[in-house]
């Protein structure tokens, strides 16, 4: 296959992170990326180029584009962690993934999805079974591997009652299906009454709106008689703060996100001590290196249950690369849905 010299792609504009927190609404990309024609990269020994089909936004693209991941920019080169495409080019340990479609991961490698071509590491990239749509691939492995994992937390803990923040997202929705296939009861929250009903169907036991002005009272009604030991946050700030100060003794506030970025407090330092409660974080990345078996197990369930139907990606908008831009700020705004770039 004879491929270009150059492609589009939508470039970041700065280097390193942030001076300032700038929150995790997108208002525009316009400060933060350009589209531009740039060069086709060149794989190196362990990547593969992948012609992407389909690149997935998450929260943690726009928390990295403005600066504020964990992980620093690099200028000029194409943002993007997530992408569904087709191996058109790879280097010599990557040589079995030629020609496969797959899903991959650019976050080791540095050069995005939200570009015509992307480079991968070839251990960040996962062969498709006929069954999963590129929308679902696109999507396979943020989220859905995460809400594997995380659900595995769960499980060890051997407590049928647990805690998230964010209820609404895409992973949430994924862990309450988890969690209603094997019986345990979630507890989630969200900022919406219209998002209650929907959630209770998916499989929550409790759903409390952290606006409503009775929050507080039905919070400690629900920890006391639920008594949750794990708390999966993707929030951090205040809400957070409030839950892990309501829950038993014992309990686990696992930090996977932060869309809050004001003050996260720690209300009664004393119950680490008394009350034997921890807080730890949660990064997919850092898991997959050290999962083993469990990765591999991970992936074919994820496949599986995109395949026969049993999980699904709810698609907000499919925008051309073209007009990444313009729109999609505004169909990030909307519910319930993900939003991708079809370069």
């Amino acid at each position: 296959m004879t491929l270009p010299d150059d492609m589009q792609a939508l470039v970041l504009n700065n280097d390193g992170f942030a001076l300032k927190k700038s929150g995790s609404v997108l208002e525009s990309l316009d400060p933060y990326v350009t589209l531009t024609r740039v060069g086709v990269p060149k794989p190196g020994p362990s990547q593969v180029l992948v012609k992407v089909s389909l690149a997935s936004i998450n929260p943690s693209d726009v928390m990295f584009i403005k600066g504020q991941y964990g992980q620093p920019r690099a200028k000029g080169q194409p943002a993007g962690f997530e992408g569904v495409g087709t191996v058109v080019a790879a280097g010599e340990a990557a040589a079995p993934l030629a020609g496969m479609r797959i899903a991959f991961a650019t976050g080791q490698s540095g050069w995005g999805s939200w570009a015509d071509y992307a480079i991968a590491e070839a251990g960040a990239c996962i062969p498709l079974i006929d069954g999963v749509r590129d929308e679902d691939g696109a999507a396979l492995i943020v989220n859905p591997l995460t809400a594997i994992a995380m659900f595995g937390i769960v499980r060890e803990a051997g407590e049928k009652a647990f805690v998230m923040t964010a209820g609404a997202s895409q992973l949430s929705k994924l862990i309450l299906e988890l969690a209603k296939e094997a019986g345990y009861r979630p507890i989630v929250t969200v900022r919406r009454d219209d998002q209650i009903e929907a959630l209770k169907a998916a499989g929550a036991v409790h759903v409390l709106n952290a606006t409503a002005d009775d929050f507080h009272e039905k919070l400690r009604e629900v920890m006391k008689a639920e008594k949750p030991r794990i708390f999966l946050d993707a929030v951090t700030g205040s809400l957070a703060s409030q839950i892990f100060a309501a829950m038993p003794r014992g309990g686990r506030w696992i930090i996977y996100g932060r869309m809050d970025l004001g003050d996260t407090l720690i209300p009664e330092p004393g119950q680490l001590i008394f009350m034997n409660k921890r807080i730890e974080g949660f990064w997919l990345t850092e898991w997959m290196r050290q999962a083993g078996e469990r990765r591999k197990e991970a992936v074919i369930d994820a496949q599986t249950r995109f395949a026969d139907g049993r999980w699904a990606t709810d698609v907000t908008a499919i925008v051309p690369l073209s007009e990444a831009v313009a729109r999609v700020p505004d169909e990030l705004a909307k519910p319930n849905g993900k939003v991708f770039i079809k370069p």
